[in-house]
């Protein structure tokens, strides 16, 4: 869950699965976590709805362990 100042500022992000609050220092998140924003379309029962949550790395992890099927993981070298 992320929260922002009048101005568009990050003010504020929250785990939405254990409610950690993370790290934001001058509006700039200062910890691992994975943001999601998902738009439900046809054969859904969310049909047209937008679902936002934040995941700290803990939870994300967490997450990952419970995959039958292991996620693909690609590793960046160099960041723009």
């Amino acid at each position: 869950m992320r929260k922002y100042k009048s101005n568009g500022e990050l003010e504020t992000v929250i785990c939405n699965c254990c409610g950690k609050k993370l790290a934001v220092k001058d509006g700039i998140l200062r910890e691992g976590s994975l943001g999601v924003e998902h738009t439900w379309d046809y054969f859904s029962e969310k049909d047209g709805e937008t679902h936002r949550f934040d995941l700290c790395e803990d939870c994300y992890d967490e997450i990952l362990r419970n995959f039958r099927i292991s996620a693909e993981v690609e590793e960046i070298r160099e960041f723009l």
